[in-house]
């Protein structure tokens, strides 16, 4: 038979005695104490051990890159053609709205592809983030995401008359609140509960999941599948509805 007690405890059945000699009278009786060991709590930080920051913020620079180049240079191109004049060339040929706008957004499209795989080489190379889950997953993500974003500049390009009126709708209206509020820099966890429930309307916000999951979690389609479908499923909704309000007009 053996009692558990506690360290520098001086239990015995009759409350009574020194520890030494109630230990010796139950050892007579074939009854042993032994002192408990000890619970030792050690924290342990999933994917990044070292808790290096780099690793958490450098990959949020190739969503911000890609929402740069694929929101508001598109808008400001559309909007360009208003100011200079030459809408009115594009208005007398014979194209019709969905190649006109084909055409304007295909090269922005590319523009975004080549972005993100300069972007991810600097983050692997340069800032020595590690990209453990698979590159071609990334591309494919990467791909469905895009034409969120070319949707979102082409409907701004619809909205304004001037390129400054372009950048700003693009940049404070779209750009800032997705960025803060899709967990790149502030963690959905730490928002209010009523913002947490708006960010699931924010298409970013997935895009996010998808690119810290590559890059430090190595995680697979069989993971992120539901982001990938929600970012075509935004693809679809926002390039149709950009394409529904332009218009081949000069208004």
């Amino acid at each position: 038979m053996t009692v558990l007690a506690a360290p520098g405890s001086a239990w015995s059945p009759d409350e009574t005695g020194e520890p030494a000699a109630v230990a010796a009278r139950l050892a007579a009786r074939g009854v042993t104490l032994e002192t408990p060991g000890t619970i030792e709590l050690r924290p342990r930080v999933w994917y990044n051990a070292d808790l290096k920051s780099r690793w958490f913020y450098v990959p949020a620079v190739l969503a911000m890159v890609l929402m740069l180049v694929t929101m508001i240079l598109p808008s400001m191109a559309v909007v360009r053609e208003k100011e200079i004049g030459t809408l009115e060339q594009l208005i007398v040929t014979p194209i019709r709205p969905w190649q006109l706008i084909v055409g304007k957004l295909a090269p922005f499209f590319l523009i975004g592809m080549l972005d993100m795989v300069a972007v991810s080489a600097a983050v692997v190379f340069v800032f020595r983030v590690p990209m453990r889950g698979s590159f071609w997953l990334l591309f494919g993500a990467t791909a469905l995401f895009l034409p969120t974003t070319l949707g979102l500049g082409l409907l701004v390009s619809t909205m304004v008359r001037t390129q400054q009126q372009a950048m700003m709708t693009a940049v404070f209206l779209l750009m800032v609140p997705m960025i803060y509020l899709s967990g790149l820099i502030f963690p959905i966890e730490n928002m209010p509960r009523i913002i947490q429930y708006g960010t699931y309307g924010i298409p970013l916000r997935y895009y996010n999941n998808v690119i810290r999951g590559i890059f430090l979690k190595g995680s697979g389609l069989e993971v992120l599948w539901p982001e990938t479908v929600v970012l075509a499923a935004f693809g679809i909704v926002v390039i149709s509805a950009a394409a529904m309000r332009f218009r081949k007009s000069l208004d």
